[in-house]
């Protein structure tokens, strides 16, 4: 009865165990295909994220990148084509972890869940997509607003741009601000465990913001361009984040009172 009993018990589990392995190939195969993909674009796509700074030099302005060794440019690439592959898997992750997790849960917790797997990829676009098109054009002519011409007391000071330099310093703003922008799908969690609520966001309002400007002085450009433009929409994303959890918490406690007063 008892050797019945385990074998029973494996089966779902070696199931669960073939499942999973079967989704992470999934999304190993759909990584790699992009990663082949995204190298053999590396030079368009490098091109695209190199916008902002043309926009500010001008088409004409005969302005150069460089690379100061011999296998600088060839790693760059590698590195591009890896955070774009990333990029577009992370949906296709999302999927296979929700249709993974989604059977073994009750109605009522798959439509509290779905929303946060379905914010997760638009607040982390919304976030890159801001650092792209509005920051960087900003904190891009901030810094180049240093440059000097030649003088006859004087040596001109021009950018010149390496590769390596220019594309880790792209990659840094857009993932700081695409993972801050994930703070609603956070604290949305951590308000459904229990852990936090709608009132002690709101007590904690004013650390929350000497949090948010502190974190954003460490992971963007030494400019406050950046922390500034990375700042304030966290800091509405909280406040907005405040507002779903107490409207959470009205829609659990009026269910509840209809549960208790139905016959």
């Amino acid at each position: 009865m008892n050797l019945t009993s385990n074998t029973a018990s494996k089966t779902p589990l070696l199931t669960h165990l073939t499942e999973l392995r079967q989704r992470l190939l999934y999304c190993l195969f759909f990584f790699f295909l992009m990663f082949a993909v995204s190298y053999w674009f590396a030079q368009p796509i490098y091109a695209f994220l190199q916008q902002p700074l043309m926009e500010i030099f001008g088409p004409d302005s005969g302005r150069r990148m460089i690379y100061t060794g011999l296998h600088e440019a060839f790693f760059t690439y590698l590195k591009l084509a890896f955070f774009s592959a990333l990029f577009f898997t992370l949906p296709l992750i999302l999927i296979q972890i929700w249709r993974f997790i989604a059977p073994g849960l009750y109605q009522q917790e798959q439509k509290n869940l779905f929303p946060l797997f379905a914010l997760t990829p638009i607040l982390f676009i919304g976030g890159g997509a801001l650092a792209f098109y509005v920051v960087m054009p900003m904190a891009w002519e901030f810094f180049i607003s240093f440059e000097t011409p030649g003088q006859s007391s004087g040596i001109e000071v021009q950018l010149e741009a390496k590769v390596s330099e220019y594309l880790s310093l792209v990659i840094q703003l857009i993932l700081a601000f695409g993972l801050c922008f994930e703070l609603p799908v956070l604290l949305l969690v951590m308000a459904k465990a229990g852990i936090i609520d709608a009132q002690t966001l709101r007590q904690h309002r004013r650390h929350a913001v000497v949090v948010v400007f502190l974190i954003a002085a460490c992971i963007t450009p030494p400019d406050l361009i950046s922390q500034i433009a990375l700042g304030v929409p966290v800091l509405l994303l909280y406040e907005l984040s405040i507002g779903l959890i107490h409207w959470n918490e009205k829609a659990q406690a009026s269910s509840l009172e209809d549960k208790t007063t139905a016959p």
